[in-house]
């Protein structure tokens, strides 16, 4: 079931609970939280200031600042200005910000005093096109910043502006752009609506999980994916439930949280469910108000899904989604058994093939293939690359690139990517293959597995391996763990011990930063 009551202009939702629960919290973090009088308010003010200051029409404001209050208006003053937010990770260099701020071509930037110095570093440089910079918190101890380009938030929100909002209706134009993680190259703008993103929160986040006023969402998850931007920003103020923002994960913090305040809803990636696990030395989570955890951005081992079940009490329910598709594709349910390991089923509305990459058919019950993914979350396109675009939609369908196989029931599991196959002498190794049976070992703490190239066989599997807290590295046991669950052509020819895993926000694997550090092995014996 679809609710279509949600999938509706953001300007609208916004008073219809301003309205309806002017006092309720809707966003809150460290040091602040506002009400829904107080969102509606605030985001019609920055919207009239964005106007007056020449920012509108669909031009973009590129926020560089980490998780908080005005980083949730930010992405909702979208809509309400008639423009597009653009979300750069907080922590991106000078160079990665570079590229953000060109091919978004954006007037304005909303960023905070932690990162302002490397902004305007890059205005200063010479960068075409930023007249604006939104500096979020105040420090009485410290004058106004001296550039007439760089103005307070507070103020922005505080006074009246001389223009009323845009208040954009139409939900098909563009209103947010993402950046792809980057684990291949350089990251691509996604261009997406407010029809494709409240769509997610309609099929999904409120009929599913039941989303709604009186629940709150604790989120350390990172704003600048869509994952995060869908869930914890536009779900919970289309549904009048209340967000509560936090700027870091720690996993002390979150159980402390999770155990002593009123949280019903906590969403995270698998790796951030494997350290609460481990960071809670198996005492049981013992959640006051807790009813439902999320997992997606990442596969989720079957295993863990199990263990952290166990340990909490409650429902851990995983879902597969992107970027390109407004995150959400398919989704667990808490009513129906779930297979451990498996996504879910697709969305209400959603269409979805498995096709075989090598044939074109769609693939059997039981076999892998490619997943297709037609419905109106899918992105407008990539941002000024119209050949990347073609290069992915077929007939509105979005090739996602992502391998699963389908049971009877219609539970998907994924298996992988079709850029990380890894082709041993002809035979085909898939690299969450092996990395789940290694995260399945007590004394692996994380996994990731890369191709390195081979003389004889083109190319072989290599581990690179965290060790658990206080376990040693032992690459034999490794192996005769991975011969005892793998073809032997699966096993990797190398472990190597490394102190962590480079990974997105989301928890991908970014595996060409391992690449650049991997040998080639060793002869297969």
């Amino acid at each position: 079931m679809i609710h279509t009551d949600v999938i509706a202009p953001v300007p609208a939702l916004l008073k219809q609970h301003a309205a309806l629960r002017p006092n309720d919290i809707a966003f809150m973090d460290e040091h602040k939280s506002i009400s829904y009088e107080d969102l509606e308010l605030r985001t019609s003010r920055l919207a009239g200031h964005l106007a007056e200051a020449g920012v509108t029409d669909g031009e973009r404001l590129v926020m560089y600042l980490d998780n908080c209050v005005e980083a949730a208006e930010g992405y909702l003053v979208a809509p309400r200005a008639g423009i597009v937010t653009v979300c750069a990770d907080p922590k991106a260099s000078a160079d990665e910000l570079r590229h953000i701020l060109t091919d978004s071509a954006s007037r304005a930037v909303l960023t905070d005093r932690e990162h302002l110095d490397t902004v305007m570093t890059l205005v200063d440089s010479g960068l075409q096109g930023v007249q604006l910079v939104i500096l979020v918190g105040q420090d009485d101890d410290k004058p106004p910043h001296p550039d007439s380009r760089v103005v307070s938030y507070d103020d922005l929100v505080a006074i009246p502006p001389l223009r009323s909002p845009a208040d954009a209706t139409d939900l098909d134009t563009w209103c947010w752009m993402l950046y792809t993680s980057g684990t291949t190259g350089r990251p691509k703008g996604v261009r997406l609506t407010q029809r494709g993103c409240l769509w997610v929160v309609g099929a999904c986040w409120k009929p599913i999980i039941g989303l709604g006023p009186g629940d709150v969402l604790l989120s350390a998850l990172p704003l600048f994916h869509s994952y995060t931007l869908v869930l914890c920003v536009l779900a919970v103020s289309a549904t009048g439930a209340t967000g509560h923002l936090l700027a870091k994960f720690s996993p002390r913090e979150i159980l402390e949280r999770l155990r002593t305040e009123r949280v019903t809803v906590f969403p995270g990636v698998p790796t951030m469910f494997r350290y609460l696990l481990d960071t809670a030395d198996q005492s049981a989570l013992a959640a006051r108000d807790l009813r439902v955890c999320i997992s997606a951005g990442a596969v989720m081992p079957g295993h863990l899904n199990r263990d952290f079940e166990q340990f909490a009490g409650l429902p851990l329910l995983d879902g597969y989604g992107i970027t390109e598709t407004s995150t959400m594709v398919t989704m667990n349910s808490p009513l129906t058994a779930r297979p451990l390991g498996s996504c879910g089923v697709p969305l209400p509305g959603l269409t979805v093939r498995l096709v075989d990459p090598v044939t074109g058919k769609d693939a059997p019950i039981g076999e892998e293939g490619e997943i297709w993914v037609q419905g109106p979350n899918v992105m407008v396109g990539y941002h000024n690359l119209p050949e990347a675009t073609s290069n992915v939609m077929r007939d509105g369908w979005y090739r996602t690139g992502d391998l699963a196989r389908r049971d009877a029931n219609g539970y998907l599991t994924i298996s992988g990517r079709i850029k990380e196959l890894i082709i041993r002498g002809g035979e085909n190794i898939y690299p969450a293959e092996i990395e789940n049976v290694l995260a399945a070992i007590d004394s692996v703490a994380d996994a990731a597995v890369v191709a390195a190239p081979h003389d004889g066989l083109g190319e072989v599997p290599i581990a690179f391996v965290v060790p658990a807290a206080g376990c040693a590295f032992d690459p034999d046991a490794l192996r005769s763990a991975c011969l005892r669950a793998l073809a032997k052509y699966k096993v990797p020819v190398d472990f190597v011990e490394v102190t962590t895993i480079p990974r997105t926000g989301s928890g991908k694997v970014r595996r060409h930063l391992l690449k650049r550090t991997g040998t080639a092995g060793t002869e297969p014996k």
